[in-house]
C-alpha cells in the first residue's frame, strides 16, 4: 500500500507540473502575440510634409468644445440649462463665493471688533554695539581708514538689517580706533565715545529703494537719487545736531555723506 500511495503521489505531481507548464507556455504565446499586434498597430511613420507652424494641431480630444446651453429640449441642456429649478445654484452670477462668505450669516471677520493699526512708516533698526565694531576691525573685516557706511556693514556681515542700523554703546571701553560711521541712528553715549577718540558719527536717512541701491548696486543701471526724510518726525531727527543728523546746520556744511546720492548717476558696475 505504501508503494502504491507513493507512486500515485508522483503521478499527481507530474500532472500538476505539466498543467503549469502548459499554462505558462500559453501565457507566453499570448504575450508575444499582444506585443506583435501592438508593434503593428503603433507604428511610427515618416511625416509626409515638413513641420511648420500652420500645420501644428492639438491632439484629438485635447481641446473640448464649449457646452452650449439654452438651445432647446433636443440638446438636453435647454430651458433650465442643466441647473434644475430654483435655489442658489440656479441663479445667475453664482460662482465661487468670496473669501469669508458664510452663507449670509455675520462672518467671523465682522463679529469681533478691531483695535489698533499697522504703521506703514515703522522701521525695524538692528542694534550694533561698539565692542563688535572693534572686534571686526581687529580681525580685518572692517577698514577704519575709510568711512564705514551701511554698505560696508552689510558686506562684512557684522549684522543683518532690513531697514537700518542703530548704533549703541555696549562695550564702549573696548573701542580704541578712531572711525567715521554713517548709520541710521546712534545713541548719545556711542556718539560721545567715538568723538572722544577723534572719530565722527553721522546719522543718514535711507528709504527702501536707497538702501537697496546702497547694498546691492550691481542691480541698478542708474543709481537713484536718495529720498529725503518723509515725515516731520524724521525731518526733525535728521536735522538735530545733537543726534548728528546729516541735515543739521553744523554738519551738512562740513561733511557730505558717502552713502547718500544727491543726484541720479549711471552705474558703471551694473550687472544688467
Amino acid at each position: 500500500m505504501a508503494t502504491l500511495r507513493f507512486g500515485s503521489t508522483i503521478q499527481l505531481l507530474q500532472r500538476q507540473f505539466a498543467t503549469q507548464l502548459n499554462v505558462g507556455s500559453i501565457r507566453t504565446l499570448r504575450q508575444s502575440a499582444f506585443y506583435a499586434s501592438a508593434a503593428a498597430t503603433f507604428k511610427v511613420e515618416r511625416p509626409s510634409q515638413f513641420v511648420s507652424l500652420n500645420a501644428l494641431r492639438d491632439n484629438r480630444g485635447a481641446r473640448k468644445a464649449k457646452k452650449r446651453v439654452g438651445r432647446g429640449h433636443g440638446s438636453g441642456h435647454g430651458k433650465t440649462c442643466g441647473r434644475g429649478h430654483k435655489g442658489q445654484k440656479a441663479r445667475s452670477g453664482n460662482s465661487k463665493p468670496r473669501p469669508g462668505f458664510e452663507g449670509g450669516q455675520t462672518p467671523l471677520m465682522r463679529v469681533f471688533p478691531k483695535r489698533g493699526f499697522k504703521n506703514p512708516m515703522k522701521r525695524e533698526l538692528q542694534p550694533l554695539n561698539l565692542d563688535k565694531i572693534q572686534h571686526w576691525i581687529n580681525t580685518g573685516r572692517l577698514d577704519p581708514t575709510k568711512p564705514i557706511t551701511l554698505k560696508e556693514i552689510y558686506q562684512s556681515n557684522i549684522v543683518k538689517f532690513k531697514d537700518g542700523v542703530s548704533l549703541l554703546a555696549r562695550g564702549a571701553g573696548h573701542l580704541t580706533t578712531p572711525i567715521t560711521l554713517e548709520v541710521t541712528k546712534a545713541s548719545a553715549k556711542a556718539i560721545r565715545r567715538i568723538e572722544e577718540l577723534g572719530g565722527r558719527v553721522v546719522c543718514v536717512y535711507h528709504n527702501k529703494l536707497a538702501l537697496r541701491a546702497l547694498t546691492k548696486p550691481e542691480k541698478f543701471a542708474v543709481l537713484p537719487k536718495s529720498a529725503m526724510p518723509m515725515t516731520a518726525k524724521l525731518r526733525k531727527l535728521y536735522a538735530d545736531p545733537e543726534r548728528r543728523g546729516f541735515l543739521a546746520p553744523g554738519i551738512k556744511d562740513k561733511y557730505q555723506p558717502v552713502s547718500f546720492n544727491f543726484e541720479r548717476r549711471p552705474n558703471p558696475n551694473a550687472a544688467i
